[in-house]
């Protein structure tokens, strides 16, 4: 049963809104809506959500302004953005200021829903702390801790989004191993697509800043092929 999941629906088509409501709460869970950007902000900043499904093109304040202001406050709430088949940039820039994932319109309500199971559960078990997060390892001169999402040096500890702390948590777990895109994608985004691999892009261009401070540890791009996550020894 979900009836303690609340979600938050932003959707300016009307008939959109109401079908999508409807089929959600079918499925046990609360439904909050919002049909425009201010409106989302203002639903968001008065309740507390586990899910936020969004539309990009939304009067007033448009759907990446929307996730932006979320993600000031919040790095871990999973977002969903619906968007038009053909625009191929709001899905690349979607993904890129912190969406987890995209549904072109029109979508199938099996799609939604499979999407939104998918994401909570990957939400709860970090709010939960599963054991086998919670172990400290050591890359290098950092210090990952992932059920806290901190990648720290020499004491400053970085908070990092569900997203860069699955990808480290794949790298070390894989180091000085050849990680296939396709593989890497099917295991933090649980797809695999175009839009998602220009994302990943980001991601990684995202952890390579984060992981300059030490030029011991460094992702090596191999192209056509993946990644290689390289931790070599201090020297003494």
């Amino acid at each position: 049963m979900n009836e303690a999941v609340k979600l938050l629906l932003v959707e300016d088509d009307d008939a959109l809104r109401f079908i999508v409501k409807d089929n959600l709460e079918q499925n046990n869970y609360q439904v909050d809506v919002a049909e425009n950007g201010q409106l989302a902000i203002e639903q968001y900043e008065r309740n507390k959500y586990h899910l936020i499904i969004l539309d990009v093109m939304l009067p007033k304040v448009d759907g990446f302004k929307v996730a932006e202001h979320i993600r000031k406050t919040d790095e871990n709430i999973p977002i969903i953005f619906l968007t038009a088949r053909s625009m191929t940039e709001d899905k690349i820039t979607g993904l890129t200021i912190g969406g987890d994932d995209y549904i072109p319109k029109p979508f199938s309500m099996e799609e939604l829903l499979l999407k939104i199971k998918i994401f909570l559960k990957r939400s709860n078990n970090i709010a939960g702390g599963k054991p086998e997060t919670s172990k400290v390892k050591k890359i290098g001169r950092f210090v990952f801790l992932p059920e806290e999402l901190t990648l720290s040096f020499e004491g400053q500890a970085r908070k990092l989004t569900i997203k860069e702390m699955e990808l480290i948590k794949l790298f070390s777990g894989n180091v000085n191993k050849v990680l296939n895109r396709n593989e890497i994608l099917e295991k933090v985004w649980g797809s695999n697509d175009y839009f998602l691999g220009r994302s990943l892009d980001v991601f990684i261009s995202r952890l390579r800043k984060y992981f300059k401070p030490d030029p011991n540890v460094k992702i090596v791009n191999l192209h056509g092929i993946g990644f290689r996550f390289t931790v070599k020894k201090e020297e003494n």
